[in-house]
């Protein structure tokens, strides 16, 4: 595996585990994948090192894995060789010829709470995809119920930190979710919680369709 030289603004992953966020996300995403039929293009934005997508994938997939962390690729390459990877930041204007109108699903998981600009996100995703392809995305849920949770039980600072070097720095909601995707050109189709009770959910995942 090729060396890479960490800076501040790398996000280093520095093993090839699931993160544990994968715990409840992978059950509903296992779900939502699971009449995927044979050949599919499948692209992880955000795959970090590859590890989710590992674990959901099928060998009759065509599966690509597209992060801005090259440590991250670094670990894909050396444990998943089933997968492609493509160093690609999807905030900036991405060339990617080889999937660009011609993906399946596009997924990504916990990372467009980190995003500076998630419309031009949105807009890349939108772009990876076929015409009625299938982009499913998954970001910490908040909601009026949760967030009285939080600041009841005195744990909204620690929630909110802004302490933690890369992040969190965007907080959605099911409603802000939802108008990002609409604007991107999404119809969408389905939401889901998971992770702990209704409405005090960790993570929520839309579903869309590029129309």
């Amino acid at each position: 595996m090729p060396s890479v030289s960490l800076g501040r603004s790398e996000y280093a992953y520095c093993n090839r585990e699931c993160a544990c966020s994968s715990d409840y996300l992978f059950p509903a995403l296992g779900e939502l994948l699971s009449d995927l039929p044979t050949g599919s293009v499948v692209a992880d934005v955000g795959c970090g090192n590859g590890s989710l997508l590992a674990k959901l994938g099928k060998p009759a997939w065509e599966m690509h894995g597209l992060e801005v962390s090259e440590s991250g690729i670094n670990q894909g390459i050396a444990n998943y060789p089933q997968i492609q990877f493509h160093l690609a930041d999807m905030t900036q204007n991405v060339d990617l010829p080889l999937l660009a109108g011609k993906c399946d699903v596009v997924m990504s998981t916990e990372v467009i709470e980190h995003v500076l600009l998630p419309r031009m996100f949105a807009k890349n995703c939108f772009a990876l995809l076929k015409p009625g392809g299938t982009l499913i995305v998954s970001t910490p849920y908040h909601g009026y119920l949760k967030n009285l949770v939080l600041a009841a039980s005195g744990t909204l600072d620690a929630h909110f930190t802004a302490l933690w070097d890369h992040g969190h720095i965007k907080f959605w909601s099911r409603r802000t979710l939802i108008r990002l995707l609409q604007e991107s050109g999404f119809r969408v189709t389905e939401f889901r919680g998971t992770g702990r009770m209704p409405f005090l959910w960790k993570s929520m995942i839309l579903v869309a369709t590029k129309v």
